[in-house]
């Protein structure tokens, strides 16, 4: 058993929080505000993220990054992808000992394009103290891991040994790890199906039934695929915990806030108004944005993050996005074919 500091206190580094502390380590979770501390110390929750959950007294609060990393042997980065540079280089300025850094974020970075664990290497550059990285993603909403609901996810990172590591930490009989040694698709599947979530949502909120909902989570799988594959990433892990299994979750649960606040865009609710009533980050928004901008630069086709980009920050409305992506021009479904190799297998039929 270890110490274990967890960088952010939302919903989610709470609820890995209390699986940590269900292992028997010794957990350090860090926040900026004095007032949730002194909750999370005092009365043992996090009511603003996770009502109702009643939290270990193993698991004690601290506003100081210094002293939340002080002779730690592993540290969570559970925070924002906006804020993910900032904490990241704090924690530099704090860090006296060698660790992994494991992080649980889902984002890719608007202008720059990177995935998190690029902004985390970046940021330790040069330092000695960065031993690995790893990402834990996958079908895992914070309201049933804190619940002790069953929950499947996958720990990657370049170094096996870490992704090891990190499985061993987080392993219980509630909470099963997988590891998987693609990381970039691990990465690209966690941060994209924000935006699939996020149209799944629209879509509702249009009016509409099961059948969309289950065509743009087919095609938005495809999406992603085209783009992860052409970023480097293995295309059987899109099929697997952070590829489809994240997707499905994300994308057909009130839980999901990238899904809720979809559902509130297709309603006739403006972008501000959305965020200023969800109260957390939304990571899908951003992620559009820098998706999209990706996608141009790989020359990537993908109509559904273009036609979501067009909502959120062109002004289109959602009803004439949609009726846009009926309209696109007649395609084969498996895209690599080429026309003779589907005649070919037409004749054989």
């Amino acid at each position: 058993m270890g110490t274990i500091s967890v960088l952010g206190a939302g919903s989610w580094g709470t609820a890995l929080a209390m699986v940590l502390a269900d292992n028997g380590h010794e957990v350090r979770l860090w926040a900026r505000r004095k007032e949730q501390i002194e909750e999370i110390n005092k009365q043992h929750t996090n009511e603003a993220y996770l009502p109702g959950v009643t939290l270990s007294a193993e698991i004690v609060g601290y506003d100081s990054m210094q002293q939340v990393v002080e002779d730690t042997d592993a540290i969570l980065l559970v925070v924002p992808t906006k804020a993910m540079r900032e904490t990241v280089a704090e924690l530099r300025k704090v860090l006296k000992k060698k660790v992994v850094m494991i992080h649980a974020s889902k984002g890719i970075e608007p202008g720059t394009h990177k995935r998190i664990s690029e902004m985390i290497e970046e940021e330790m550059k040069g330092s000695e103290l960065l031993e690995a990285v790893v990402v834990l993603s996958g079908p895992s909403h914070a309201e049933e891991v804190s619940q002790r609901q069953p929950t499947t996810v996958t720990v990657s990172s370049k170094c096996h040994q870490a992704a090891e590591f990190a499985q061993d930490l987080f392993m219980n009989q509630h909470f099963r790890v997988y590891t998987n040694p693609d990381l970039i698709g691990v990465e690209i599947g966690g941060a994209l199906k924000n935006i699939i979530a996020l149209v799944c949502g629209l879509t509702q909120g249009l009016g509409m039934g099961d059948n969309p909902k289950a065509a743009i989570m087919t095609r938005g799988l495809a999406e992603i695929g085209r783009l992860g594959v052409k970023l480097g990433a293995n295309p059987l892990t899109f099929a697997g915990l952070s590829g489809l299994g994240d997707l499905i979750v994300t994308c057909t649960s009130i839980h999901s806030r990238n899904f809720r606040a979809g559902k509130l865009i297709g309603e006739g609710k403006t972008l501000d108004e959305v965020l200023d009533s969800m109260g957390m980050v939304v990571e899908g928004i951003q992620t559009t944005k820098a998706t999209h901008e990706l996608a141009e630069k790989c020359g990537v086709d993908m109509p559904i993050t273009a036609s979501l980009h067009a909502v959120l920050f062109d002004g289109v409305q959602p009803k004439d996005a949609a009726e846009g992506l009926m309209g696109r021009v007649k395609k084969h479904e498996v895209e690599q074919l080429s026309s003779d190799i589907v005649e070919a297998a037409y004749r054989q039929n």
